[in-house]
């Protein structure tokens, strides 16, 4: 009788210890994987500076945390972890981005670009909001008239450009601009009406273009057509924010290729949580890790 109650413990055991099923460790791995693909496509990403367009603000080789979550909830630009872009919608709003915030965005290309040529996120501030007046008078940026406080971190290395001095690389063809003296420019609005005509359809175009995604505008002569039908003015379809980067002298900019579309706002930049010195190969690991910026690990961005 003992006998028996000793096999079958021995056998309770045995069965007690049995290794867990594989196919249990690949549910989990699996829920795992679909919750970070949720949590990167509608919540949270990281967001690695390739530039030093934002210096000192943020550096090169600076990561820092996306906030997807803090003007809008909408379906992912791209499938997380792959560089394959999706059909977007904007599901809900809550705010509008605000002036100095900083943010990541899907970059619109080009003034002679209908796209980029591959996926491209740029960071930078926001200046100026949809209906805005965005001028620049010698470094000092005005919104509606105001001047805006420089961000602590803003650079300036060489000596302002005179007002009158033309930079014909800047977005807003015909006129005397450079990039301490640029404007005034109104910030394009949903429902707004632009004056076409041969002076300025260089700047529009493009931007007609993309919203209406085919290229459709023509210019013939003197006369503008869009879609084949002749046009002295277009009812703009979409929001769009003018954005500077605070590393004035170096950064690409919306004085360079215009206003970024709301719908390819990403999210809002809010947190440095890693830094160091991305020039150093990994090979170098001792001096790699001894280039590690601790003062900036969890600094908010402002």
């Amino acid at each position: 009788m003992s006998s028996r109650k000793n096999n079958e413990r021995s056998a309770d055991t045995s069965q007690s210890r049995k290794p867990p099923k594989r196919g249990g460790c690949l549910k989990s791995l699996f829920i795992l994987l679909f919750l970070s693909m949720i949590i990167k496509g509608f919540f949270i990403d990281l967001y690695k500076i390739p530039s030093g367009s934002m210096e000192n603000t943020l550096l090169i080789g600076d990561y820092i945390v996306l906030n997807k979550f803090a003007y809008a909830i909408s379906t992912p630009h791209s499938i997380p972890f792959t560089d394959i872009n999706l059909p977007f919608l904007n599901l809900t709003e809550f705010k509008k981005p605000a002036g100095n915030d900083v943010i990541v965005f899907d970059f619109p290309g080009q003034l002679n670009e209908f796209y980029p040529p591959g996926p491209v996120n740029f960071v930078k501030r926001v200046i100026g909001q949809p209906g805005d007046t965005v001028e620049i008078k010698d470094r000092v940026v005005y919104v509606n008239g105001v001047p805006l406080p420089q961000p602590a971190g803003t650079a300036f290395n060489t000596d302002i450009i005179g007002k009158g001095k033309k930079d014909p690389a800047l977005f807003g063809l015909g006129k005397n601009w450079n990039i301490d003296n640029y404007g005034p420019v109104r910030v394009p609005k949903r429902g707004d009406i632009i004056e076409l005509n041969k002076a300025n359809i260089g700047c529009w175009g493009m931007m007609i273009n993309r919203e209406l995604e085919k290229r459709t505008v023509s210019t013939e002569g003197s006369v503008i057509t869009i879609g084949g039908t002749p046009a002295k003015n277009y009812t703009v379809r979409k929001d769009y924010y003018f954005v500077l980067g605070d590393n004035r002298e170096n950064s690409m900019d919306s004085r360079y290729w215009g206003f970024v579309p709301a719908d390819n706002i990403l999210g809002k930049a809010v947190m440095i949580y890693w830094s160091w010195d991305p020039f150093i190969s990994i090979a170098h690991f001792g001096e790699l890790t001894k280039s590690i910026k601790w003062n900036r690990m969890f600094k908010s961005i402002k």
